[in-house]
């Protein structure tokens, strides 16, 4: 468990799922899980989160997220991953989507893997 003495913690997932669990400063469970507007997670077990001591007296913990490790981005691009799936959103107005492409349901593709240096 990291995390001053106050309103914010971080530690590791013990219960994976939306309510989950971690240990803070110590197991809590039934923890609520937050996220941006529009995005939908569920915390994996070990996953290191940040969570928020919310309530008057810091009685109700939720969890708002995992570090952002940079995946080496660039300044405004964005990165979505699940698993071996990305979506990468550049600045320029590139969209990148790595994975198996399905539209209502059909697949897409096979898609062709981009050649070095293609945009």
């Amino acid at each position: 468990m990291r995390g001053p003495e106050g309103q914010a913690l971080v530690g590791p997932v013990t219960v994976a799922g939306d309510p989950a669990g971690a240990f803070l400063e110590g197991e809590r469970r039934g923890l609520e899980v937050y996220a941006p507007g529009g995005y939908h997670w569920v915390p994996g077990l070990g996953d290191e989160v940040l969570a928020l001591k919310a309530g008057q007296e810091g009685e109700k913990p939720c969890l708002l997220g995992v570090p952002s490790r940079g995946e080496g981005l660039r300044p405004g691009e964005v990165l979505i991953r699940a698993g071996k799936s990305t979506i990468l959103l550049t600045p320029e107005g590139r969209v990148e989507i790595r994975g198996r492409v399905t539209v209502n349901g059909t697949q897409v593709g096979p898609l062709p893997e981009p050649e070095e240096g293609e945009e």
